[in-house]
C-alpha cells in the first residue's frame, strides 16, 4: 500500500461536525463511539460534499467531552499529507487527557480517514482507484466471546443461520477440556480460525495474562489455528520455542507502527491489522508496504466500530488481505442477540464505491 499515492490528494475543508453513535454488543458492553464529518466544497462547486471517520476510543467520557468541545479548527485548504502534519502539532482532545495514550491515535485515524473520504470525494475517485488495487471479496471470521461460564451457545445459534461461519474465540481461564470438546462438536476445531490470547493488554478489562494450562490446552486443540497475542513469561515462553508454533503466532495489541513491528521477540509471520493503532495513514501504509515485502501475512481487525468505521476496515482488507481471517464481520454480529438475515462471508464489494467508504450510501 502506497502512501505516496494518496498524499498528494488535495482537501478542502470548511467545516467540522461530530455525531455520538451508541450499541449494546455481544461482548455485554455497551459501545460508545464518535462519527467524524469534515465537509468542502463539491468538485462540480455546486454544494458540497461530506468525508466521514470514526473515532473508536473506549472510554464513553472522553466521546461526551468531545461532544461539548468539539475539535480544535480544522478548517483551510490541505493535501492528505499537510493536513497530517497539521494534526500531528494539534491536541485532539481539548476536553481533557485520554485515559489511555493510545486514545490519541484512534481519534486522529478518525480525523484523518475522514480527510481521504473527504479528499477523494473531492477528486471524484474512490480508494482503489487511487491506489491502483481492486475490491476484492472479503472474507471474514465471527469474533465471539463465550460468556461466563463459557459454553457453545453462541456458536450453535450463529452456525444454525451460517453453516460454514469460521471464528475467532477468546479463550478464558475457564476453558476446559469438556468446553474444547464441545467447540469441537459444535463447529469443528478448522473452524476456528484465531485464538486471541490477550496476552499483550496491560490496563484494560480485557487483560488476560499469560496461563500455561490454558495455552497447552488450545496449543494442542486447536493445531491450525492462528494464535494472536500471547504472554511471554518464564512459564509461557517455552511453549513458543518450536518454530512451528511461532509460525502461527500473530500480533494485534503491540503495534502502532513499523518501529513496533520490527521490535518483535521474532520475525512475525502473522499480523492483525487494526488501522486505528496506526494513528496516521502514512504509518498505516508503511506497516502495510513492509508486510506485503516480507511475505508477513496480514488480516484485519475491528473495534466495534458502529459507523463509518467498518466500511472502511472492510475496504482495506478488500484492497490488501481480502482472503485472510478478517474480523472484520458486518455490525449485525456484534448485536447481544443473534438474527436472521446475517451475511454471509465473503462480503462483496461495492459496484459503485466513492471515497473512502465500503458503502457509498453511508
Amino acid at each position: 500500500m502506497e502512501y505516496d499515492l494518496i498524499a498528494d490528494l488535495p482537501v478542502t475543508i470548511e467545516s467540522v461536525s461530530t455525531e455520538r453513535l451508541e450499541r449494546d454488543t455481544s461482548s455485554e458492553f455497551t459501545r460508545v463511539t464518535t462519527e467524524l464529518a469534515l465537509s468542502g466544497p463539491a468538485p462540480s462547486g455546486d454544494g458540497a460534499v461530506t468525508g466521514r471517520g470514526e473515532d473508536v476510543t473506549y472510554e464513553a467520557d472522553d466521546h461526551d467531552r468531545l461532544a461539548e468541545t468539539g475539535l480544535p479548527e480544522l478548517t483551510g485548504e490541505y493535501t492528505v499529507d499537510s493536513f497530517s502534519d497539521r494534526l500531528a502539532e494539534l491536541d485532539l482532545f481539548p476536553g481533557g487527557a485520554p485515559e489511555r495514550e493510545v486514545f490519541r491515535n484512534y481519534r486522529r485515524w478518525g480525523v484523518e480517514s475522514a480527510a481521504l473520504d473527504l479528499a477523494l470525494r473531492q477528486a471524484e475517485t474512490d480508494l482503489a482507484t487511487a491506489l491502483g488495487r481492486s475490491l476484492e471479496p472479503v472474507r471474514f471470521v465471527a469474533s465471539t466471546r463465550l460468556g461466563e461460564p463459557p459454553t457453545t451457545d453462541r456458536l450453535e445459534a450463529l452456525r444454525e443461520r451460517i453453516p460454514d461461519l469460521a471464528f475467532k474465540l477468546d479463550p478464558t481461564t475457564e476453558w476446559d477440556v469438556g468446553l474444547v470438546a464441545g467447540i469441537e462438536e459444535t463447529v469443528g476445531t478448522d473452524a476456528v480460525r484465531i485464538l486471541d490470547l490477550k496476552g499483550q493488554y496491560e490496563g484494560t478489562d480485557v487483560d488476560a495474562p499469560g496461563d500455561p494450562a490454558l495455552y497447552e490446552l488450545v496449543l494442542e486443540s486447536f493445531p491450525s489455528a492462528v494464535l494472536e497475542d500471547p504472554a511471554l513469561t518464564d512459564e509461557t515462553g517455552p511453549l513458543f520455542d518450536d518454530p512451528d508454533v511461532r509460525s502461527r503466532v500473530s500480533w494485534d495489541a503491540p503495534i502502532h507502527g513499523l518501529d513496533d513491528l520490527e521490535a518483535l521477540p521474532w520475525e512475525p509471520e502473522w499480523l492483525n491489522v487494526k488501522p486505528s493503532r496506526f494513528g496516521s495513514l502514512e504509518s498505516l501504509a508503511e506497516t502495510i508496504a513492509y508486510c506485503e515485502e516480507h511475505g508477513i501475512r496480514l488480516y484485519g481487525g475491528g473495534q466495534f466500530e458502529l459507523g463509518v468505521g467498518r466500511g472502511q476496515i472492510q475496504t482495506l482488507a478488500s484492497l490488501c488481505y481480502p482472503d485472510g481471517p478478517n474480523d472484520v464481520a458486518p455490525r449485525a454480529y456484534n448485536d447481544p442477540d443473534v438474527g436472521d438475515g446475517l451475511p454471509a462471508s465473503p462480503l462483496e464489494p461495492p459496484a459503485d464505491a466513492v471515497g473512502f467508504r465500503w458503502d457509498s450510501r453511508t
